[in-house]
């Protein structure tokens, strides 16, 4: 289903998920039954909102930064946008490392 919904971005209503559902025979009763319920929405919106907050605005895109020293909160200093080669993501990774500002 990931691969299907990556291929078809620009059609992703609820029709659209319940053609890609059918494509791949999954079991179509608790397929609806959660797609009706909602049960992620929440989530998504979520992820949505905190992605847009650090400068998303499509996919795919890298977030680059430090580890706070609390050890679980990450701090997104910089984003590299797109699908970059390796070495744009060697660059921009040096770059934090030695302290250069672009």
């Amino acid at each position: 289903m990931h691969e299907k919904l990556f291929e078809n971005q620009k059609a992703l209503n609820p029709e659209d998920l319940v053609k890609y559902a059918e494509s791949l025979s999954l079991n179509m009763d608790e397929f609806k039954k959660c797609l009706d319920s909602g049960k992620h929405a929440d989530g998504i919106k979520k992820d949505i909102a905190e992605g847009q907050k650090s400068g998303v605005t499509g996919t795919p895109s890298s977030l680059l930064g430090w580890i706070e020293p609390d050890g679980k909160t990450v701090k997104a200093v910089k984003i590299v946008k797109g699908a970059q080669p390796y070495q744009k993501f060697k660059e921009e990774i040096e770059d934090l490392l030695s302290g250069k500002k672009k």
